[in-house]
């Protein structure tokens, strides 16, 4: 009981003043203000101090993270320490403060007396309690709302790379890495508006004269929350000879606005309205490729221009709310769940189901950023939830109980060798596997999702989800910010139509 007190008492609003009637009043006066404990009153002095040494530490640390870079710390570390400190920061401001002012008002018999007030009218909405709730001037505290935690620290947390000390400290490394680009040939710098008024800084880099296979192939990438196409993944289909177009989030470097979930649906807009009607491109020569958090952008564009090419996800989650849960305190649990969901609701899976073309996941297998405990926990990483909520969107009869069982055994798998041995245990026959899946591409609808498999035993059932498993995903042995090499950049694959008289395969049935 004296545990639900004290959080109410952590959670419950600014006191200032309690109101009596004339026949409650006490002698001499009718109401009074509300008269705070020490430590709930020196409370914001604290506040005050630890503001100042985090003004001290945010000026000197350009010079501290200039002089880490030319020391040779990786670019990764240093988005790494910058984010650090910047989490723990918040967390002293917005966690310390409100249990210091919690631990005072319940020390406090008045507040005691308010908070137990308020929870009375809560739970029985009757004209006495709102008499008595209406007798006392409060406000709800500030920490709580959240929208503000989404505006405030909520939002630099999720993309710290719109934080100018950030970006004053990646500037070098941004001028150098626009600088190699300007040296492409066949460029093209452009600012984009989007309809919501935010430029968007883009950079296009045309392969189409060159006469190369990918030339004619336009990859649009979107970066990670620290990423900026001057350094990120943008090089990686540039070394495989495809024409690129990449882009900053809203609030990263040259574009402008602040990267909230509607602003980054907005910005990848205009950068496909630009490929289609300036660049000459076909939304069906568009493959769209993102890195990270630009999942969600990537699979927003798959969504709503459902004719592109095909989508490339590496080191991507299927939902923000788990990863955002793992670095908040377990008392912000309600808290943290409702302002994801209000307003960082970055539901990649839930897109990427109503996208119906070819589509590749790239798992990190030693990723510590989207796993919920951590790298060396394989089965932990988001990007397994992605491939599964797809499969399972896509083939539900093939997904079921000892489907998700055997793929999950494979995902289980931490290299080549293992996932190798993993397959061949289960005799997956490929041949058979590819021959089902085109005699039902050919009889039936090619809209997902498939009823294929409804009719299989359950063996045949695990070797086709093992066999779907290993087309739609691939791994990657490294961690989460390790650029991803061109040789492996590779299209996703594609089901192709069984030639004119083939048989068909036979169905392995109950």
């Amino acid at each position: 009981m004296a545990d639900w007190v004290w959080l109410r008492c952590l959670f419950g609003p600014n006191l200032y003043r309690t109101h009596r009637s004339v026949e409650q009043s006490r002698p001499g006066r009718r109401g009074w203000s509300y008269q705070p404990k020490s430590l709930e009153r020196h409370t914001d002095s604290i506040l005050g101090w630890a503001s100042a040494l985090w003004s001290l530490s945010y000026y000197s640390s350009p010079l501290l993270l200039c002089y880490l870079y030319r020391k040779g710390i990786r670019f990764c570390r240093l988005i790494e320490y910058a984010t650090k400190i910047y989490i723990h920061k918040n967390n002293f401001c917005l966690f310390l403060k409100p249990k210091l002012q919690g631990w005072g008002r319940w020390r406090n018999p008045e507040y005691l007396q308010f908070v137990s007030v308020l929870h009375e009218a809560r739970k029985n909405h009757t004209p006495s309690n709102k008499v008595n709730v209406n007798s006392q001037d409060f406000s709800w505290k500030e920490a709580s709302n959240p929208f503000l935690i989404a505006h405030s620290f909520g939002r630099r947390m999720l993309y710290p790379g719109s934080v100018g000390l950030l970006q004053k400290a990646m500037r070098p490394m941004l001028q150098q890495g626009q600088a190699r680009l300007i040296e492409e040939v066949n460029k093209i710098w452009n600012k984009l508006v989007a309809c919501d008024g935010n430029e968007i800084d883009a950079m296009f880099v045309d392969r189409r004269r060159e006469g190369g296979r990918n030339g004619n192939t336009l990859v649009i990438c979107c970066e990670g929350n620290a990423g900026f196409y001057e350094v990120g993944c943008m090089s990686t289909p540039l070394e495989g000879g495809y024409s690129v177009l990449g882009w900053n989030h809203p609030g990263f470097a040259g574009s402008t606005g602040v990267p909230f979930p509607q602003n980054e649906a907005n910005a990848m807009d205009v950068v496909i309205q630009f490929a289609v009607h300036k660049l000459g491109f076909q939304l069906s020569d568009i493959m769209v490729y993102a890195w990270s958090i630009g999942g969600f952008t990537a699979s927003w564009a798959a969504m709503s221009y459902p004719e592109i090419k095909a989508l490339v996800l590496d080191a991507s989650f299927d939902d923000l709310l788990p990863l955002a849960l793992k670095v908040m305190p377990d008392s912000w649990r309600p808290l943290v769940t409702h302002t994801v969901r209000q307003y960082m609701n970055l539901n990649n899976a839930e897109q990427l189901c109503k996208y119906h073309g070819p589509i590749l996941l790239i798992r990190r297998t030693k990723d510590e950023i989207i796993t919920t405990t951590g790298p060396e926990d394989i089965m932990s990483n988001r990007g397994n939830d992605l491939l599964l909520k797809l499969l399972q969107f896509r083939y539900p009869k093939v997904m079921t109980d000892e489907g998700i069982r055997a793929v999950r055994h494979w995902l289980g798998a931490t290299n080549h060798v293992e996932q190798a041995s993993v397959y061949s245990s289960y005799e997956v026959d490929d041949d058979w596997c590819t021959s089902v899946m085109q005699s039902y591409q050919t009889e039936r609808e090619t809209m997902y999702p498939w009823s294929v498999g409804e009719d299989m035993a359950p063996e045949a059932r695990r070797q086709l989800a093992l066999f779907l498993a290993q087309k739609y995903l691939r791994n990657f042995e490294t961690t989460h910010c390790t650029p991803l090499p061109s040789t492996e950049f590779q299209d996703p694959w594609r089901l192709q139509r069984a030639p004119q008289g083939d048989r068909r395969a036979t169905w392995k049935r109950e």
